[in-house]
């Protein structure tokens, strides 16, 4: 039974309404807390990202010219944040109208669990740093990603506690003030990202040059197969064609033109293509240790050089008679 307090007598008051949790009610929270993890992830891995270009790291592996990552990321902070902030919006409004909605358990869990993420976060970054710091590898761009995963993880605790208390329901101005303080926040994010990976129309472009340089990779390796067998090399591309193994000679896929080719001596030629973009010098911007990785080689057993400047290169080739042996001709009888 309920009692005022206000007296000495029994009087009754109407209890709080207690709300249940209806289907609408879990998966709005389960949306939210998926596109919450999501943008979370999403907005460290992009903030690294753009320390890993910033900061190369001479053991780490070669980044991605074309910027996959980057994109991937952008993406998915395009679309996750503002989903985050939406949903949050609805559930407050929803709670405003039906306050018995804050004691609903999925919303308790949803933001204990939360919580609990975050704090244990930024103990495991916190141990880290220390164990990083004591072995003696610590470096600016270490540091970077240790401070961005603390900030984070700090920021979205301490946001979701006060939720936990009921703060952000009673302030709902402030409430909102801090989600256009986000939304600020991951646009500048993102438009930085253009100024360091380019825009989509040039992406197209340096995706053009990574498709001519692997055809002019194929077409290479096609020219030694070809003197192998033949003790010579063609006077011209059109003699690669060959109908019974199904290789029809590759164009550039941008202007449609054919690849130069020319002949320079018994053993040695030259490759040309006009390419969109120099390109980029990504050694150490990789996220994890190891050696830069380089083209491929066709098979051929040895790593080739296909770094380009803007305008018509030519990549000038010798064939090694020794490491590319004559195929022996077997005897007709």
């Amino acid at each position: 039974m309920w009692y005022n307090p206000s007296t000495m007598e029994t009087t009754p008051v109407s209890a709080p309404s207690q709300s249940k949790t209806s289907p609408r009610d879990f998966f709005l929270w389960a949306g939210t807390v998926i596109a919450l993890y999501g943008s979370v992830i999403s907005f460290i891995t992009l903030l690294f990202e753009y320390v890993n270009r910033a900061f190369p790291d001479p053991l780490a592996y070669a980044g991605d010219p074309y910027g996959g990552p980057v994109r991937a990321a952008m993406a998915a902070v395009i679309v996750l944040v503002p989903t985050t902030l939406v949903l949050l919006r609805i559930i407050r409004r929803t709670i405003a109208v039906e306050p018995g909605k804050a004691q609903i358990w999925v919303r308790r869990w949803a933001l204990v669990l939360t919580v609990f993420i975050a704090t244990v976060t930024i103990l495991i970054d916190l141990i880290t740093l220390i164990t990083t710091f004591l072995g003696g590898e610590i470096s600016i761009r270490f540091g970077l990603k240790v401070a961005i995963v603390l900030l984070v993880a700090f920021g979205v605790s301490l946001h979701f506690l006060a939720d936990l208390k009921g703060y952000w329901l009673e302030h709902r101005k402030k409430a909102n003030m801090v989600g256009i303080a986000v939304g600020v926040l991951t646009l500048v994010t993102v438009v930085g990202g253009f100024f360091i990976i380019g825009t989509p129309g040039q992406a197209r472009l340096m995706r053009y040059d990574d498709q001519k340089v692997s055809e002019l990779q194929s077409i290479q390796y096609q020219l030694v197969s070809y003197y192998q067998q033949k003790g010579e090399l063609p006077e011209s591309l059109d003699l690669l064609t060959d109908p019974l193994s199904g290789y029809t000679l590759p164009v550039d896929p941008q202007s449609g033109a054919a690849y130069s080719y020319e002949v320079k001596g018994p053993l040695s030629f030259s490759l040309c293509a006009t390419f969109n973009k120099e390109t980029q010098d990504t050694k150490g911007q990789g996220s994890y240790p190891g050696r830069d990785v380089s083209y491929p080689s066709m098979g051929m057993g040895v790593d080739e050089n296909w770094t380009h400047g803007e305008g018509l290169t030519c990549f000038d080739r010798v064939i090694d008679p020794e490491r590319y042996p004559l195929f022996e001709k077997p005897m007709i009888r």
